[in-house]
């Protein structure tokens, strides 16, 4: 049975009772959890000697408060998948606990968190910093496990944590997807039928450019063309469809290194991403 832990001086009992050479691994969630969640806990556990999970729905990273305030929470649907992924105990922290401050300084993302998703977001990536630099304050973790389908808050985070003492080692997880290819996400219970037909657009854009690339093309703004050809015969146009630079998070200016293609789109009301490794030029 999963121990659950609501507030700070509880987990704070809890890690300490832990053995001191014991391997803590770390998965911090908002909840409304599915299979991609699953993969990261299910990862932690077989990698770790005790691994704990956070469910906070961090409303400094909310750039709308309708998206915040319609953000699903069922602690109980939660708690109880994270107990049949094999966590050990999952933080259920309330707000003062990790803001007991009236106004939170927050920690500002460097140039790779300008773009995409912080041009669309402004605001969005300080509040996913600062909450990850103090749940890592309080949880102590020795490694922390993250999905690739968040690509740029992964990038920023690795950022964060290279500047930590005692460091947490970032664990980048695959993305998982539907059979379809549509990445798992949170957001994704709130497409209509019609929307969730037309939500693999994503990732058949991504898809688009991957092929171009190993085919060859080394030009940015081709593979970017691929993708948005793909949008365009579906009658949608992208909030962005980009190449980036993995090493860096921005429009690639070197050859060699890694490149990815990013993007983002709405579906109705609902606001997906996806992005996926084209490999090395």
């Amino acid at each position: 049975m999963i121990r659950r832990l609501h507030h700070l001086d509880e987990l704070r009992a809890w890690r300490e009772s832990l053995p001191a050479a014991a391997v803590i691994g770390f998965v911090p969630t908002m909840g409304a959890l599915h299979q991609g969640h699953g993969s990261l806990v299910q990862r932690a556990v077989a990698e770790c000697d005790t691994t704990v999970a956070s469910v906070f729905v961090n409303r400094l990273q909310f750039d709308e408060a309708e998206d915040f305030a319609c953000y699903p929470r069922d602690e109980e649907a939660d708690c109880r998948l994270l107990a049949e992924w094999g966590a050990a105990a999952v933080w259920l922290p309330g707000h003062a606990d990790l803001y007991p401050e009236e106004e939170p300084e927050l920690i500002q993302p460097g140039p790779g968190g300008r773009l995409f998703e912080g041009e669309y977001r402004p605001g969005h990536f300080a509040g996913v910093l600062t909450v990850v630099a103090r749940l890592f304050a309080a949880v102590r973790p020795h490694r922390a496990y993250f999905g690739e389908k968040d690509a740029q808050q992964l990038f920023l985070v690795r950022e964060l944590a290279a500047g930590l003492v005692p460091p947490v080692e970032i664990v980048a997880c695959p993305t998982v997807r539907e059979p379809d290819g549509l990445a798992l996400s949170s957001r994704n219970r709130r497409l209509g039928p019609a929307e969730r037909r037309r939500a693999t657009v994503l990732h058949r854009a991504l898809t688009a450019a991957r092929r171009a690339f190993v085919a060859g093309e080394r030009r940015p703004e081709r593979l970017e063309a691929a993708m948005r050809e793909v949008y365009r015969a579906e009658g949608i146009e992208p909030e962005y469809a980009a190449v980036v630079d993995d090493a860096t998070f921005l429009p690639p200016t070197r050859p060699g290194g890694s490149w990815r293609a990013v993007t983002a789109a709405r579906l109705g009301g609902v606001r997906l991403i996806d992005n996926l490794l084209l490999g090395r030029c």
